[in-house]
C-alpha cells in the first residue's frame, strides 16, 4: 500500500518536488497536495510581465488538471491547513478534516513584508504576491492612476515595470543609494537606473518611508524628510518573510525559516521542508532555483535513490539572479564586490547601456555582473560553480563563450 504524503503548498517548489518524484517513484506514496488559493499552481516570477499585460492568466500555470491526475496526485484548493499533529501524524486542515501522513513536506512558501508604517490599513496600500493582487493593481494602473513603488530590490523592480507598462505614473522608493544592493556593484545599479528613468519610471534613492496620508483611501507617501508624494496607490515590496507558523505551532526547529539539514528533513524525520520557508545551513533563499535543487535532492531522498552510491545530499546554492526590467537585462552571480586578493576585468559602453565586470580569484571566475547585455549569463555561471581555471581565457572573458572558446582552443 503506497505511503501517504502530504505537501502542504503548492507553489513552485510542491510542483517541481512532484514532477521529480512522480519521475523516480510514481506509485510509492500516494501524494495530496494541500494550498490556501483555490487555483492550480501558477509561476509567481510570471506575475510581473502579467501585470503588464504581455501574457495571459493561463499562460503562468505551471501543470494543467491533466498532469496531476495523472500522477494520481489528490489536489486540495482554497483550504488551509489549520495545523499539524506530528505525534499522531495528521495534518487538520481549516474545515476540521484531518488527514494521516507517513511523510510531511512543509513547502508553504513566504509572505511579503509590510512594516507597521502610519497609515498602512488604508485603502489602496498593498503587497505585490499573488494573482489577485495583480487583478487588483491592473485596475488602478490601467486609468493611468498616480502609483508609489516602496523597494528597488528583484520585487520592487518587477512591480515597477509591470504597472509602468499597464499604464501607470510608477515613482519607485528605496532606502539606499542604488537599485539591487544585494546583487549590484554602484556603477552596474546606476546605469540601471538611467535606463529605468529613460523608460518613464521615477526613481527616487536614499528615501526612506515615515508613513501614509490619507483619509478614506492613501492620498500619499510621506518620507522621513518631510517630502509628501501623491499616490492612488502604494505598494510595498520590500521583500518577503517565510511562512513559519505552522512549524512552529507543531514544536519543530524554527529560526527565519523551517531548520532542515542536507536531507531537507527537519528535526523530526518524517516532515521535511522545501523552498522559501526551508532554513539550510542558516541560509534562506527567496528565488526558485535553490527550491528547485531542493526538490531535487528530497525526492531523490524519498526515492530511496543514491548518486554516485551515496546518499543525495543539499550542500546550498550559488545565488544568481537573472531577469530584464523595462527590457533592460541584469545578470548577477557570486561575487560582484572585488574583496581582497581579487582582480576585476570590466567592459563598459555607457553609449550603448552595456557593463560587464567579473571578479577573479586565484585564476578562477568568483563572480560577475551583466547589465544591458546579459549574452554569456549561463557560461559565466557555469564557469562559477565548476571553479576551473580560466588563465587561458582571461584576456577574452568580457566578450563570451564563443571567443573564450576560440582562444581555450
Amino acid at each position: 500500500m503506497a505511503e501517504p504524503l502530504i505537501i502542504v503548498g503548492k507553489g513552485m517548489a510542491a510542483t517541481r518536488l512532484v514532477d521529480e518524484l512522480s519521475q523516480r517513484a510514481l506509485g510509492r506514496y500516494s501524494i495530496a497536495v494541500i494550498g490556501a488559493e483555490g487555483r492550480l499552481a501558477y509561476n509567481r516570477v510570471l506575475l510581473s510581465p502579467l501585470l503588464a499585460g504581455e501574457i495571459a492568466e493561463p499562460d503562468i500555470e505551471l501543470k494543467p488538471a491533466a498532469w496531476w491526475r495523472a500522477r494520481g496526485v489528490s489536489m486540495i484548493y482554497g483550504r488551509a491547513v489549520a495545523g499539524i499533529d506530528r505525534a499522531a501524524r495528521t495534518v487538520t486542515l481549516e474545515d476540521g478534516l484531518a488527514l494521516p501522513y507517513g511523510k510531511l513536506v512543509l513547502a508553504t512558501g513566504s509572505k511579503p513584508l509590510k512594516p507597521p508604517f502610519p497609515g498602512g490599513d488604508l485603502p489602496g496600500v498593498a503587497t505585490f504576491r499573488d494573482t489577485a493582487d495583480v487583478g487588483m493593481m491592473r485596475a488602478y494602473a490601467q486609468r493611468g492612476a498616480r502609483i508609489v513603488v516602496i523597494g528597488g530590490g528583484l520585487l520592487g523592480l518587477e512591480a515597477a515595470y509591470g504597472l509602468s507598462k499597464a499604464g501607470g505614473q510608477v515613482t519607485l522608493l528605496h532606502l539606499v543609494d542604488r537599485l539591487m544592493e544585494r546583487q549590484l556593484d554602484a556603477e552596474g545599479a546606476g546605469l540601471l537606473a538611467a535606463a529605468i528613468t529613460a523608460r518613464g519610471i521615477a526613481v527616487r534613492l536614499n528615501s526612506a518611508t515615515k508613513g501614509f496620508v490619507g483619509t478614506d483611501k492613501v492620498e500619499g507617501v510621506e518620507l522621513q524628510d518631510g517630502t509628501i508624494i501623491p499616490a492612488d496607490l502604494v505598494v510595498i515590496a520590500i521583500g518577503v518573510r517565510p511562512n513559519i507558523d505552522l512549524a512552529k505551532a507543531a514544536g519543530l526547529a524554527v529560526n527565519r525559516g523551517v531548520v532542515v539539514d542536507d536531507a531537507m528533513a527537519s528535526e523530526d524525520a518524517n516532515v521535511f521542508a522545501i523552498g522559501e520557508c526551508a532554513e539550510h545551513r542558516g541560509q534562506v533563499y527567496g528565488l526558485v532555483e535553490p527550491a528547485y535543487e531542493q526538490a531535487r535532492v528530497l525526492a531523490m531522498r524519498l526515492a530511496g535513490q543514491k548518486s554516485a552510491g551515496v546518499e543525495a545530499a543539499y550542500a546550498g546554492s550559488l545565488l544568481a539572479t537573472n531577469l530584464k526590467v523595462s527590457g533592460v537585462g541584469v545578470f548577477s552571480a557570486g561575487e560582484f564586490e572585488a574583496g581582497e586578493g581579487a582582480e576585476i576585468l570590466v567592459l563598459r559602453d555607457p553609449t550603448a547601456g552595456i557593463y560587464r565586470k567579473f571578479v577573479l580569484r586565484e585564476g578562477r571566475l568568483a563572480g560577475c555582473v551583466l547589465v544591458g547585455d546579459t549574452q554569456g549569463a549561463l557560461f559565466y555561471l557555469g564557469l562559477i560553480r565548476s571553479g576551473q581555471e580560466i588563465s587561458a581565457i582571461r584576456a577574452d572573458l568580457p566578450f563570451g563563450e564563443p571567443y573564450c572558446i576560440r582562444e581555450a582552443a
